[in-house]
């Protein structure tokens, strides 16, 4: 590897190497035979209905709840159009998914952020703020291996988070791509398994687990959010695009998902902890979680060093990383978010040396 290639950090994507092509390949195949006259024409805007159905059975629920969307951005945003107005107060965490923050604020929401812990989002700090007169159209949450900053939000916080938006009247949106990437502990039950009161629209996506290519994610919720969301989506684009649903569908079916999912934990498991290794070992001073799951790590530098001047100089030396003040309304100059599912093991250690060297140019 040459000083001039480019060591990323930067974007929550799988590396090729992890992405089953092959598998991928014969799904198409299987899909365009299985049902060529469906996936060539427009279908419905709730998704290829074959796989609406697979996704309503893993999750316990009946096809009426899901809708099956370009990729679960998409998902956000056509329940941020459907729930948010104008001036409408909204929860998210601190930090949190920067396009989340983008999106909630051009709608002209007033976002609200609640410090994450190791535990997940703060439910003491949240209530204060409920308490205080907020009323939230919705609270964002991402539950397991939240971007950025890596952490799983506890059983405990999950219980009394159901109860928070079912005593003030709020939405949960559980954002939900990353929950089966996992590479040590047991998973958690969603909120949406345990949400007796209606409380609940869970997003997931393929994008982690199978390719981000495919652009399939998809909502559950309330079979009258869901109606309406699917409305919307009939007037947007008609429906989305079947070929890569049905392809999506045949790779579930067949069992190939499970398969994908073991080769991108034990992957990106050993890429985490490659890293974590690495930042210790050359970067003094450094603050960290290290996840158990996921795509990315978030990290605290020490106080003197200003990521707003670190990025460039970052980027001069070979090596690409996000700063963390993108992911929060106000601070965190000294935090970066990166992410490890798009470099190699033998990158990594390269990788930290360069941004080692990147703190040492601009500290101070």
């Amino acid at each position: 590897m040459t000083a001039e290639q480019l060591i990323s950090f930067a974007r929550g994507a799988p590396s090729l190497d992890i992405v089953d092509v092959a598998g991928l390949k014969a799904a198409a195949g299987r899909a365009f035979d299985a049902d060529p006259a469906g996936i060539t024409a427009y279908g419905t805007s709730v998704g290829y209905l074959p796989l609406r159905q697979w996704i309503a059975d893993r999750h316990g629920v009946t096809p009426e709840h899901v809708i099956v969307t370009n990729g679960s951005l998409q998902a956000d945003a056509l329940l941020f159009e459907h729930l948010v107005r104008p001036g409408d107060d909204v929860v998210v965490e601190k930090p949190t998914y920067d396009r989340t923050l983008l999106n909630l604020r051009s709608m002209g929401g007033q976002v609200h952020q609640v410090t994450l812990d190791r535990d997940g989002i703060d439910v003491d700090e949240l209530r204060e703020l409920l308490e205080s007169g907020v009323r939230p159209k919705l609270a964002h949450v991402i539950p397991n291996f939240q971007n950025p900053a890596g952490v799983t939000l506890s059983a405990a916080r999950r219980s009394a988070l159901l109860g928070l938006a079912a005593e003030f009247g709020f939405t949960i949106f559980e954002d939900d791509p990353y929950a089966d990437i996992r590479f040590r502990g047991a998973p958690l039950p969603s909120m949406l398994s345990q949400d007796s009161a209606g409380v609940v629209v869970h997003a997931g996506s393929f994008t982690k687990t199978v390719c981000p290519g495919v652009r399939v994610g998809f909502l559950i919720g309330p079979t009258d959010t869901i109606g309406a969301i699917a409305a919307r989506a009939t007037n947007l684009y008609i429906s989305p695009s079947m070929v890569a649903q049905a392809t999506v569908h045949q790779f579930c079916v067949a069992g190939d998902i499970e398969v994908s999912i073991k080769t991108v934990c034990a992957a990106l498991g050993e890429r985490a902890t490659t890293l974590s290794a690495s930042l210790r070992r050359h970067i003094p001073g450094v603050r960290f979680t290290e996840p158990d799951g996921g795509y990315f790590l978030w990290v605290e530098l020490p106080d003197d060093v200003d990521t707003r001047r670190l990025v460039p100089a970052a980027a001069d030396r070979g090596v690409a990383v996000v700063k963390g003040s993108d992911f929060l309304l106000e601070g965190g100059h000294n935090a970066l978010r990166l992410a490890y599912s798009a470099v190699t093991v033998d990158q990594i250690d390269e990788g930290v040396r360069r941004l080692a060297a990147a703190i040492e140019a601009v500290r101070g």
